[in-house]
């Protein structure tokens, strides 16, 4: 079933729970990696999924379909991840120890020393860059799709993602 007619049955008075469930069927494990990729921790993902389609049911009704549905969720889940990760901040010094910990006792990580590096390096980069890169990377979505959710021109996201890649490079070449 396509995205607006979930929304439609979303409405339709008896069906809007069984229009939910639908629409954390099709979404919830592309929304669960990219928060994932934003926190890096299992547990904390799947509070933050949790969240983000709470504020999605609650919100529903003010989804104006000028963009995707998936996209409209992203930017909640986004906002969710970026919030969380604040609040961390504020909590404690969250530093690569803290991440190669969380990462080598995750039942979903493979143990590849490389690449958490990678994801460490990543995690460094600041803000606008880490979410472009990560949304062009890991994701494959185009640049148009990127601004979308993310705001700005195709241009500023092209010239992120570049420095995000060109920091990544020069961190691994120079370990």
């Amino acid at each position: 079933m396509k995205d607006r007619e979930l929304i439609r049955l979303f409405f339709v008075e008896g069906k809007e729970n069984y229009a939910f469930q639908l629409i954390v069927k099709e979404h919830s494990r592309r929304l669960y990696w990219h928060i994932r990729r934003l926190v890096y921790d299992h547990h904390d993902t799947d509070d933050i999924l949790q969240e983000t389609f709470l504020k999605v049911y609650q919100n529903l009704q003010n989804f104006e379909g000028r963009s995707s549905l998936y996209s409209w969720m992203h930017r909640i889940a986004t906002n969710e991840a970026l919030n969380h990760l604040k609040k961390k901040k504020t909590e404690s010094i969250d530093g690569k120890d803290e991440l190669i910990e969380s990462l080598r006792s995750d039942p979903y990580f493979n143990g590849d020393e490389e690449y958490l590096h990678f994801l460490s390096v990543v995690k460094d980069l600041p803000e606008k860059q880490k979410l472009v890169f990560q949304l062009k990377y890991f994701e494959k979505l185009k640049y148009d799709e990127i601004a979308e959710m993310l705001g700005g021109t195709v241009g500023s996201l092209k010239a992120s993602y570049h420095h995000a890649v060109k920091k990544i490079e020069l961190s691994i070449k120079g370990d």
